[in-house]
């Protein structure tokens, strides 16, 4: 220690990098988020709920069969490339969109483009963000940076609900979430990746990484988690349009307001407390948003608020304690293949409970649904909690 020099008591977490790399989360996720509206521009074109789930689906299954090469690309060639070429995707995908009058295979081919776009955007993004923050403040720096899109969730479907006011036209929700993505685009170019720390093991490969006994119970909960949450991500529009209770953009606001109220005040609980004693109360707390969207048909639209204020407030947590157990768990030469494993959960949970969800709304309505979804979470808590004892 130099003499005279005051010990640092904290690692920097906002740095330049991070606060670009945030913009572009903020603005790529945004993009993303007009999208909640989808359902109601495939409803429009004559597509039933099991169709919308399968649409869903099909770019989540384009991202799960992305991602084991994405892992591989940005644990070998950088975090850089893949945001690049994801965010030049984006940008062409959602302006394709424009193109679309009818259900057929333009639309399908769409989806899968899109899906992939948005397996190369988000695991690039939370890796370069946790190859950034320091490793003793690592969840509160992912969590703050997880803000950056949780944003974007509370504008986006108001922003959606504003624009589809104006005579419901969806050619101008594709046009800013193109502008969204290319703007993004270009403010990727400035980032350098950060540079790996030697020593490190040499990575193994993607299915090392699905194979590592500590992280195996969390690709579990967190799959849990994903299919319980396609739920109300893709069927919230077509739920408030078949009830009339409350709105996507009130939901939506309430849920990325809360998620990001918690990351913002309760970031550095996890590293304090210790990341399961906020874990589980936050599932639970999940859980109970589900139940009250559950009742929000006899309940009107306080209880669609009400249920968003209350998932998002356990998703502010859930996330960035999982994703930050990964990267604990995880070698440091296979971070990237760790995070694309972990963010291909949300899209399995979307490929796995878009056509389920749908099919229980079509033989048992909507609440029923929500049913459905908080005991697939229940079963998820349960199997983690004895799986992953004693770590």
């Amino acid at each position: 220690m130099v003499k005279g020099r005051r010990p640092s008591v904290r690692e920097r977490l906002v740095t330049p990098p991070f606060v670009v790399a945030s913009l572009a989360h903020f603005l790529h996720a945004l993009a993303y988020y007009l999208f909640l509206s989808l359902p109601g521009f495939l409803r429009r074109l004559g597509a039933s709920e099991i169709t919308i789930g399968a649409l869903v689906g099909a770019a989540a299954a384009a991202a799960i069969v992305g991602r084991p090469p994405l892992g591989r690309v940005m644990d070998t060639r950088g975090r850089k490339v893949v945001m690049l070429a994801g965010g030049a995707l984006a940008t062409a995908v959602c302006a394709s969109y424009l193109f679309v009058d009818r259900l057929g295979p333009l639309l399908v081919g769409l989806r899968l483009l899109h899906g992939m776009a948005e397996a190369m955007l988000f695991a690039s993004l939370f890796a370069f963000a946790a190859d950034l923050v320091p490793a003793s403040r690592r969840i509160e720096g992912i969590a703050l940076f997880g803000v950056s899109g949780l944003i974007p969730m509370a504008l986006g479907g108001l922003v959606a609900d504003w624009v589809l006011q104006e005579g419901g036209d969806y050619s101008r929700l594709f046009v800013m979430s193109a502008a969204c993505s290319g703007v993004a685009l270009v403010l990727t170019v400035v980032l350098r990746d950060v540079p790996p720390a030697e020593g490190h093991l040499p990575p193994r490969g993607v299915m090392s990484s699905v194979r590592q006994a500590d992280l195996v119970p969390l690709w579990i909960i967190g799959l849990a988690f994903a299919t319980a949450l396609a739920g109300p991500v893709t069927f919230m529009k077509t739920f408030v349009m078949e009830t009339g209770a409350g709105s996507v953009g009130g939901f939506f606001a309430a849920y990325g307001l809360a998620a990001a109220t918690v990351r913002v005040v309760g970031s550095s609980l996890p590293d304090r407390l210790g990341p399961k004693r906020v874990l589980f109360p936050s599932l639970v707390t999940f859980m109970i948003g589900l139940a009250i969207l559950a009742s929000a048909r006899a309940l009107g639209g306080v209880a669609v608020v009400l249920g968003g204020l209350f998932c998002g407030t356990g998703h502010g947590f859930v996330f960035p304690i999982l994703l930050g157990l990964v990267i604990a768990r995880a070698r440091p030469a296979e971070r990237g293949a760790a995070l694309s494993i972990f963010t291909a959960l949300f899209d399995g949970g979307m490929l796995v409970g878009g056509p389920l969800l749908g099919l229980v709304i079509r033989l048992a309505g909507y609440p029923a649904m929500y049913g459905t979804g908080l005991g697939i979470a229940l079963v998820g808590v349960a199997v983690f909690a004895r799986s992953d004892r004693g770590r």
